[in-house]
């Protein structure tokens, strides 16, 4: 498998986010053109796609979203997210798998909030041709 790593998202692109110009997750495009399509229906395509896509989810509040694309044999019974935990920015620290041409697939991140960060290298497969968040290791 293949490992890349990525640089983590600037500061201006965190305060772009906010504003609104771009998506949530650190990605210079339209929350509708990024992770909003994911989010309406289509399928992320890669694993990357898809964590960036859950983040987003934490980042909205899309309880439905994250269910959906957890594994059927990890998913929890229930999902209940904390109302006052602020997302503010998501790094991609590391990618490895996780495309087209595998079944698996991990990707190291840190996503910070207001008062601390969460840095995780989470596992994904693919379902039915769709990938799904398996489980994480926090470090």
């Amino acid at each position: 498998m293949s490992r890349r790593t990525r640089r983590p998202v600037s500061s201006s692109s965190a305060a772009a986010s906010k504003a609104g110009l771009s998506c949530p997750c650190g990605l210079p495009r339209a929350y509708d053109d990024c992770c909003g399509r994911y989010h309406s229906g289509a399928a992320a395509p890669t694993a990357e796609a898809l964590m960036r896509s859950r983040y987003c989810a934490f980042v909205k509040g899309d309880v439905g979203y994250l269910v959906r694309t957890w594994h059927p044999r990890t998913r929890p019974e229930g999902l209940e997210l904390d109302p006052g935990t602020r997302w503010t920015g998501l790094e991609v620290l590391a990618v490895d798998g996780g495309t087209a041409f595998h079944t698996n697939g991990t990707v190291e991140f840190r996503a910070s909030y207001r008062g601390g960060a969460l840095h995780e290298v989470s596992r994904f497969e693919r379902v039915d041709g769709a990938w799904v968040y398996v489980d994480g290791e926090h470090r």
